[in-house]
């Protein structure tokens, strides 16, 4: 399986091989629906919280007598039927927080890298090393390589301070090290451009989580 590759320029000089134990790995939706939806919930702060009727203010006494009044039967203000009473079965302050087994997660990211190989979403490029921050220049490299206004994940072996500082201020760009890299990062960008470096990066954490 081959794809384009740039260099520093945005200038396609070629073609390279992706491995096909990292892009030609079947694809499991199912494990890819289970990891994304436990990468998700562990980015909840599960703080939402209501009153119940004991914790909401006021409502000490009995609003009117038991009989005699014509009115229904009260026995406080807070009650859940009141306006501004307490809350039956509201959300409470929870961890939503869940691990998921390292070979599971491998699993799921070579699914989804299988996925954007298949669709041709990935793209290689020599380097993206920057003397200094340039966001304009890397604007320019993206738009050469057709990659303008659309979701990036860029990912590279090391992060650079100068590509940190130039790619931040570009929206849709997510710059990732490829050993941090997850299936919900691959699946949320339209396209993945690797570096040379990234790619070999990649190959060693698969060869390590097999």
């Amino acid at each position: 399986m081959d794809t384009k590759i740039f260099n520093q320029n945005g200038e396609e000089v070629g073609t390279v091989t992706l491995p096909e134990k990292i892009f030609k790995a079947p694809i499991n939706k199912t494990l890819l629906w289970e990891t994304v939806k436990i990468l998700l919930d562990n980015q909840r702060q599960g703080t939402a919280k209501t009153k119940t009727r004991a914790e909401v203010r006021g409502g000490g006494k009995k609003p009117w007598p038991q009989k005699g009044t014509g009115l229904a039967r009260h026995g406080s203000i807070r009650s859940p039927i009141w306006r501004k009473g307490g809350v039956v079965f509201g959300p409470k302050p929870r961890d939503y927080y869940k691990t998921i087994p390292q070979r599971k997660k491998t699993k799921a990211l070579l699914s989804a890298l299988s996925a954007a190989a298949q669709e041709d979403r990935i793209r290689v490029i020599e380097d993206l090393n920057f003397e200094k921050p340039n966001t304009k220049r890397l604007k320019e490299i993206l738009k050469k390589i057709n990659l303008n206004d659309v979701r990036v994940l860029i990912t590279t072996d090391t992060l650079n301070k100068n590509l940190i500082l130039s790619v931040r201020n570009i929206p849709k760009i997510n710059l990732k090290r490829s050993s941090d890299i997850n299936c919900y990062d691959v699946l949320w960008a339209e396209y993945v451009l690797f570096t040379r470096g990234g790619l070999s990066e990649l190959e060693k954490r698969c060869d390590q989580n097999k």
